[in-house]
């Protein structure tokens, strides 16, 4: 199983040339195998969710609204998109979260 990623406001990135876009994931049993279309480089990637900054795997799954314009500047939910939280790094918006039982706002609103 093949795959193109990276522009889709991923977080990866060639380590090597900082290329985002031109990247290619192979799934090989519980590890993905990234290469770099643009410098060559190849590396393994564990998908396996983690805080990215403590680095801990103890995370929570929550999901995250996706925002757009609907007409003019009226914004509305186009769908969501599964984050992972860390009940040290994230504790109050985790908490939010579990009270309110709504999508968490999105990072960044439309422009």
């Amino acid at each position: 199983m093949s795959s193109e990623s990276g522009s889709d406001g991923s977080d990866l990135v060639c380590a090597r040339c900082g290329e985002d876009d031109r990247l290619r994931g192979e799934r090989r049993e519980e590890i993905i195998t990234i290469s770099c279309l643009a410098c060559g480089l190849v590396w393994d990637r564990d998908p396996t969710p983690s805080c990215k900054r403590c680095g801990s795997a103890d995370v929570r799954p929550a999901f995250q609204s996706i925002l757009d314009k609907a007409r003019g500047t009226q914004l509305s939910m186009q769908s969501v998109r599964l984050v992972h939280l860390c009940p040290d790094c994230d504790a109050d918006v985790l908490a939010d979260y579990a009270k309110s039982n709504t999508p968490l706002p999105p990072d960044e609103l439309p422009v």
